[in-house]
């Protein structure tokens, strides 16, 4: 029986020190309670401020530059000549061709004139026709008189076919070919002139007096001022609330004092090469003449309802996130969906349920089961 005793006292004393020494190596944590309640959160696009729209200019057709007429910076308006492309040789195919075209109207005059000519002759043998058809009903011509009136009428017919069908014909060929050929060497003489299609500022220039035009290659690039665009891009978590049209605060950063009312104006439809993240522009109109290239900031803030938990509960690790939830003085670790954040508070999407408990505190310290003294 004292055997018995000693050895119920050797395993309690075991046991104890077990326990002692279990408790010695447990992390002291700190714990709050995962809620359902509301986030505020804002969306942050960063990046730098380039002109709204942007056009490169090219020539429609090759020659040598005689006049440029603007700089880089020039400001230029609609249908503004920015450079001139010399034009000599088309000028000298221009009075040629106005000379074919002379003698084109004057073919076509004279082949009129043979065509009514022909239709004079052709109404009247047809005239001389049917009054000797008649005479000869009456017995008053011959039949050979007969047939040779309606032989010249045959032939009258056949000319003013052939005037009309041919001579003529080909005449306003040739005329509108001339005009045709006329229109094209005007419009060639027109393209010499490089106008710009919108209204801005010269951003580039590629050609200089006496240089090559040629269409393969942008002679100037004109970007309109007078609105600006933020391009960035934004995390998939905040897709659900961006659309285009949405108002949203744009602060150029050496401005800070000033906020401008920008529009979503578009919204990438798949992720950029990163990955998770999509491409957003932003479009403010360039009231107080901001310069394209300063940097900017877009703001546009979101609150939603979730299970919320304090951010100092996350845990990062290779690209994932984790919490530890407390369960009987043992920190479980466990993988979540983290969604709107902000310095104080983190809304986890998946992983956590309302009412569990979470360390916030030496959570860098644990591990998965490790033993933990809630405080």
């Amino acid at each position: 029986m004292k055997k018995l005793i000693s050895l119920l006292m050797g395993l309690l004393f075991i046991l104890g020190c077990n326990f002692q020494n279990s408790s010695q190596n447990a992390f002291d944590v700190q714990v709050a309670v995962a809620k359902t309640q509301d986030i505020n959160s804002q969306l942050n696009v960063s990046g730098a401020l380039i002109p709204a729209k942007t056009v490169n200019i090219y020539s429609k057709l090759t020659g040598q530059v005689e006049k440029v007429n603007v700089e880089v910076g020039s400001e230029v308006k609609k249908g503004s000549i920015l450079a001139q492309i010399e034009t000599k040789a088309l000028n000298i195919q221009l009075e040629q061709l106005q000379a074919s075209l002379e003698s084109a109207k004057a073919a076509e005059s004279l082949a009129k004139g043979q065509v009514d000519q022909a239709k004079i002759n052709l109404d009247s043998m047809e005239k001389a026709y049917e009054k000797t058809k008649d005479l000869y009903s009456k017995g008053l011509v011959t039949k050979d008189q007969l047939d040779e009136i309606a032989t010249k009428y045959e032939l009258a017919k056949k000319q003013y076919e052939t005037v009309s069908n041919g001579s003529l014909k080909q005449a306003k060929a040739a005329l509108d070919v001339a005009y045709a050929n006329m229109k094209n060497v005007k419009l060639q003489i027109e393209n010499s002139k490089i106008v710009s299609p919108i209204s801005g500022i010269v951003i580039n220039k590629n050609i200089n007096v006496g240089e090559l035009a040629s269409p393969t290659v942008p002679l100037f690039v004109v970007g309109d001022f007078s609105a600006l665009k933020l391009k960035g891009t934004i995390s998939q978590k905040y897709l659900p609330y961006v659309k285009v049209g949405q108002t949203i605060d744009v602060i150029v950063d050496i401005y800070p004092n000033k906020i401008y009312k920008g529009q979503i104006v578009s919204v990438g439809p798949m992720a950029v090469s990163t990955g998770m993240y999509f491409p957003i522009e932003i479009s403010i109109k360039n009231v107080d003449n901001i310069k394209p290239g300063l940097s900017a900031h877009a703001v546009l803030n979101i609150s939603k309802k979730g299970i919320v938990v304090p951010s100092s509960a996350l845990v990062r690790n290779n690209g994932k996130n984790y919490v530890y939830v407390i369960e009987n003085n043992l920190a479980k670790k466990r993988e979540v969906e983290v969604g709107l954040q902000n310095n104080k508070e983190v809304e986890i999407i998946s992983g956590l349920k309302e009412n569990e408990k979470v360390a916030i505190s030496n959570v860098n310290n644990l591990f998965d089961n490790a033993v933990v003294n809630i405080k």
